[in-house]
């Protein structure tokens, strides 16, 4: 059966790889808006939900990933940063502090649909405005959740994690590769 990643993150791409699994790439150009009422940490379950439905229609015969993550501080989901202003208000946000990401993912067929959210706790160092404009200049916050990678030069932020690692990179892999056995997917490495 056809395995479709519903995502154009290299992160997911390189992280679903390194279990051996052939799959396609096809984004989901969906609307990412969620009700209000919805409770942050959930937000990307749903999101993810939408976008592997979303695939799902345009490939009925395939199994379809679908993930979304979010960084929460302060009950406020923070985004891909649209500037360098953005990002160093949000690593400012960040510095010193717990916060939680949520990474959603849904897998689903034209029989069933099964989704889970994965959450980690993170903590930051305090930041000095120096290393913070230092690690804006290297380009890395701008394509990611929170304005940071812990898998790239932003792991120096990070004090430490409580939490799956692989969570905060955007695909929790045990429980993505657990989650495809249900569908009779296997990457070439184990079998369930």
């Amino acid at each position: 059966m056809r395995l479709i990643l519903a995502s154009q993150s290299p992160r997911r791409k390189e992280l679903l790889s390194s279990l051996g699994y052939e799959y396609e790439v096809c984004p989901a150009d969906i609307d990412e808006t969620v009700p209000k009422d919805v409770e942050s940490i959930y937000v990307p379950e749903i999101l993810s939900r939408n976008k592997a439905l979303f695939v799902l229609g345009q490939n009925p015969d395939a199994v379809v990933i679908g993930s979304d993550t979010v960084v929460i501080c302060d009950g406020q989901i923070l985004g891909k940063p649209q500037s360098e202003e953005e990002a160093r208000l949000m690593l400012s946000l960040l510095s010193g502090k717990k916060h939680k990401v949520a990474t959603g993912l849904c897998v689903c067929s034209k029989e069933k649909t099964r989704s889970f959210v994965s959450v980690t706790d993170v903590y930051f160092h305090e930041l000095t405005p120096n290393l913070i404009d230092a690690y804006i200049a290297t380009g890395e916050p701008m394509d990611k959740a929170g304005a940071y990678g812990i898998q790239g030069v932003g792991s120096v932020l990070v004090k430490k994690i409580d939490g799956d690692y692989f969570t905060v990179m955007g695909l929790p892999l045990s429980q993505t590769a657990r989650l495809l056995s249900e569908f009779g997917i296997f990457g070439n490495i184990l079998k369930f």
